[in-house]
């Protein structure tokens, strides 16, 4: 047994049972090890940027890490913006990065590079193997390390020799870390303050937003009138008819500060104080109310859902009858053009139970609200702003959640950034709907022009935002990868083959024209 063998039998004895990656020479006998270890499940992707956001995305659903696998420092380098977002969503990932082997890194050879720093930016815990003899072990921590609550990113580096030389032993799996329990005091002192009568918002994030957090959210809203809110970009709320409804706070500075007028206590729960997304002229970057106090019954290591529900018992709110989204039907769509909202109403009115919804679109955050009424779903966003992550994290996703459709909303700009990820979708037969938002631009970022002050009548600043001189042809890009794929313009014609693709098996792709 080798050192690459010996790292994959411990990864998989760890719990890790799928591997995506985009391996070069350095990770050959990783390679050559997966047809001798059963139990791991490799994924290969055509950019990293698709490795890590699949990561990512499998990390959201199945609540444990997979492996990524990267060429030297460049490959990973290539994946840091998805990693960044990984971060941000507190995911698990184990991030294998080759490199070169002890005694050939002295030469200083064309792909040297200073692996660690790259790796740091969006890393918890890194380490460099020194030996085959102990990268097994090597792995069992790294495997650890990315559980560490709430979920983060661990980075090992596999110098090529670790991999090749004589291993002696396979590492057993160390134990599993859990979130740190919220003492008591600190539940009691929150208590006193949600029933001080005053206006309060209880904003949540992590776990907290997964049923069993929103039902006890909604017995203590229920009992004191608390507004239940959630991040902008939360990295999975699991909403729509029969669960605890929940606010999104809104993109855009001024739309918080509207949102959140009168709020006179913020509790968090596994979040921080809600923040301008950036810094604009005359504009606010710390949102909270003047006057307005913070709470925090729950840090992101601790465990937000048990602190709620410690905080529902002090309430006296354990029978409260919590407020529940209830199910709508929708009509058929208008006859006429394409918009964005009758695109939402068809996604709520043909949406399967217990599907998956990845967004990253600002079309489709503006009708986010219509699917509320939907069937029950698990909806996740762009956590770290990084444009380029839901069509590589709806692979992840369907992958960790193989009988569930998932439905990806997507700009047309920012699904070029991992365009890739539609030949995995094609060759693991991911069952997704792509839905791209078509209006050839870059539309936020005009928006943005605007919002910063800067010029904004010049052709070429236009340019920079523009995607029609050529326009992209959504249909032959998704056919040249093996992904179905129909372009429509109107809003029956988008509504006809939303339902059809709901009952069909297997990636596709809906390029809507608006």
């Amino acid at each position: 047994m080798n050192g690459a063998e010996s790292l994959l039998r411990s990864l998989v004895a760890s719990g890790v049972e799928v591997c995506f990656g985009n391996p070069g020479t350095s990770e050959m006998h990783f390679v050559a090890a997966l047809d001798a270890v059963d139990g791991m499940r490799p994924v290969l992707g055509l950019f990293e940027g698709v490795v890590t956001g699949a990561a990512d995305g499998y990390g959201r659903m199945a609540g444990k890490p997979a492996a990524t696998l990267l060429h030297l420092g460049p490959g990973l380098a290539n994946g840091l913006a998805n990693l960044h977002n990984a971060r941000r969503a507190s995911s698990p990932v184990v991030n294998i990065v080759g490199d070169h082997a002890a005694s050939h890194s002295r030469y200083e050879s064309p792909l040297t590079s200073d692996i660690k720093g790259f790796a740091r930016p969006v890393s918890q815990w890194i380490h460099s193997s020194a030996s085959a003899l102990t990268v097994g072990a090597d792995a069992a921590r790294a495997v650890q390390a990315s559980l560490e609550g709430p979920g983060q990113i661990a980075t090992l580096i596999l110098p090529a020799d670790t991999a090749w030389s004589q291993a002696d032993s396979v590492a057993a799996p160390l134990p599993r870390p859990s979130l740190a329990p919220v003492n008591e005091d600190t539940i009691a002192h929150v208590a006193s303050l949600v029933q001080g009568g005053v206006r309060t918002a209880i904003l949540l994030r992590g776990d907290a937003l997964h049923e069993r957090g929103l039902r006890a959210a909604g017995k203590i809203a229920a009992k004191t009138g608390a507004r239940l809110l959630s991040d902008t970009f939360a990295p999975r709320l699991q909403r729509g008819a029969g669960r605890v409804p929940v606010e999104r706070l809104p993109y855009f500075a001024e739309q918080v500060v509207d949102f959140l007028a009168g709020t006179e206590l913020i509790v968090m729960v596994g979040a921080q104080a809600p923040v301008s997304f950036f810094a604009y002229p005359d504009k606010p970057s710390w949102l909270t109310p003047e006057g307005c106090r913070l709470a925090v019954l729950s840090h992101p290591h601790e465990d937000g859902t048990g602190a709620l529900e410690a905080l529902a018992e002090a309430l006296g709110a354990q029978d409260a009858i919590a407020g529940l989204s209830v199910r709508k039907s929708f009509e058929r769509p208008a006859i006429g053009p394409l918009t964005a909202e009758s695109i939402m109403r068809s996604v709520a009115r043909h949406l399967p139970e217990h599907a998956i919804i990845t967004e990253e679109s600002g079309l489709a955050m503006a009708y986010y609200g219509l699917t509320e009424s939907a069937a029950p779903h698990d909806f996740l966003t762009l956590s770290g702003g990084a444009i380029g992550s839901a069509m590589a994290v709806s692979i992840g996703a369907g992958i960790a959640c193989p009988d569930r459709k998932v439905v990806n909303l997507l700009g047309d700009g920012g699904a070029m950034y991992t365009v890739q990820s539609l030949w995995t979708q094609a060759r693991e037969n991911i069952d997704v709907v792509n839905v791209i938002y078509a209006n050839r631009g870059y539309k936020i970022l005009n928006n943005e022009l605007k919002r910063v002050g800067a010029s904004q009548d010049g052709a070429r600043a236009a340019s920079m935002f523009d995607l029609q001189d050529p326009s992209l042809d959504w249909v032959a890009l998704a056919r040249g990868m093996g992904v179905e794929a129909v372009s429509v313009a109107s809003g029956e014609d988008f509504d006809a083959a939303f339902a059809s693709a709901m009952q069909r098996r297997g990636p596709m792709l809906i390029e809507a024209l608006i």
